[in-house]
Parts: structure tokens; sequence; C-alpha cells
């Protein structure tokens, strides 16, 4: 199975006083604005860091719903939030690591198992796999 999903932006001006939008195929963003300020100021609009956070959260998690069924558990909730990092190195600016929260309600299952399972996940996810950063991971059981 090959599937290909697509994302675009759009950029007009300069890099500090110009303005794009991006969206995606499923039309969950639809020319959403985006510039320097939502990414580097702290500015309402989003930036591709918190789109790659999203993403790293939202595969994880499903990766760890997968591994979890193939062992024989079923997750009551499991909230995860990415924290994805991008900072100066040298001249530019490189994403240097993502660090993955969990706090997830699990029945049955011990404090062992939920370490050993939400590991292959950190490493397994196919985001995990894309970025090339450091990836960390808090995971516990409520």
């Amino acid at each position: 199975m090959k599937i290909t999903r697509t994302g675009s932006a759009v950029w007009k001006g300069g890099l500090k006083d110009g303005k794009g939008s991006i969206s995606t195929q499923s039309g969950a963003l639809s020319a959403y604005p985006y510039g320097f300020a939502s990414r580097f100021e702290g500015v309402k609009g989003s930036n591709p860091e918190e789109l790659i956070a999203a993403a790293h959260a939202s595969c994880f998690t499903m990766a760890l719903s997968l591994i979890l069924g193939n062992a024989g558990f079923v997750a009551d909730q499991m909230d995860t939030q990415a924290a994805v990092t991008i900072e100066q190195v040298g001249e530019g600016f490189e994403i240097t690591s993502s660090h993955l929260t969990l706090r997830a309600k699990i029945p049955n299952i011990n404090q062992a198992k939920f370490t050993e399972l939400t590991g292959m996940a950190k490493a397994g996810c196919p985001v995990s796999k894309l970025l090339k950063t450091e990836i960390t991971l808090d995971a516990s059981l409520v």
C-alpha cells in the first residue's frame, strides 16, 4: 500500500515582512496564515514546527494504539503532546528535538509493559522515523 498526502504553501514578500498561507489536502487548513512573526515571535498564526508537532503526536498515538492492540490492550484514553524545538545552529536554524508527553489510561497494563510498548511506538511511528533529531518521551499511566 502506498498513500500520498499533500500540503501546500503560498508566500508573498520578503522574509520578515512577507506573508504566507498553508493548506492541506483534507481542507483542515485552507489558506491558513503563517509568517516570520508567527514562527519566531509568538504572533498568532501557524508555523511549520507546530504542524510537525501535531503530526508527531498523532502518529505516535496511532502507532501506540496498534502496538497496544497487538499486545492485547485497548486504551480508554491517550493524550499526547509533542513539543518541537527549533533553534539557531551556526548561521541557520534546525529542528533539534521533539519531546512527546503521553498521559494514558490503559486497563490491565503494568508499568514495565507500558514502558516497553510506548518505546516501540516512539521508535516505530513513521513521523519519528522521518525526523532526524532527538526524540524523547515522558509517558505515564493515569
